[in-house]
């Protein structure tokens, strides 16, 4: 099972960001904030090709998942990156479905693969 589900677009950089930001509105969910991590590195002296973390949640799904285990809340919110390597746009996100493997007690049901199918969704409708 894989940590990510990662991906190419042909978009520019600034397009894919706002194209994830609108799919994660379509998808029900709410951007929190968007992360510019160029930006806050260069601050402090160092290079980096644009990347941006953009934060999302759902606060049924969030609640959920807090009233199950609250240590869950470390993987809260939701993250998808956009960002350039060697010229290429790359989206990715973390995949819900590894939760069960870290919090096995929690009893989390099939909440983490429909969860995953969203964010797959919301990242292959922003390429």
């Amino acid at each position: 099972m894989e940590f990510d589900y990662t991906t190419t677009t042909a978009k520019t950089f600034d397009e894919a960001v706002l194209s994830v930001q609108g799919e994660i509105a379509k998808a029900g969910m709410r951007v929190l904030y968007v992360h510019n991590v160029q930006e806050t590195l260069a601050e402090k002296g160092f290079e980096r090709e644009p990347f941006k973390i953009v934060e999302f949640c759902n606060a049924k799904f969030a609640n959920e998942f807090l009233n199950k285990d609250i240590k869950i809340g470390l993987c809260l919110p939701c993250k998808i990156n956009v960002y350039t390597k060697d010229g290429q746009t790359f989206i990715s996100g973390m995949r819900p479905i590894i939760l069960p493997q870290f919090f096995p007690q929690a009893d989390l049901g099939e909440r983490p693969k429909e969860i995953d199918q969203i964010i797959q969704n919301i990242i292959n409708n922003a390429k």
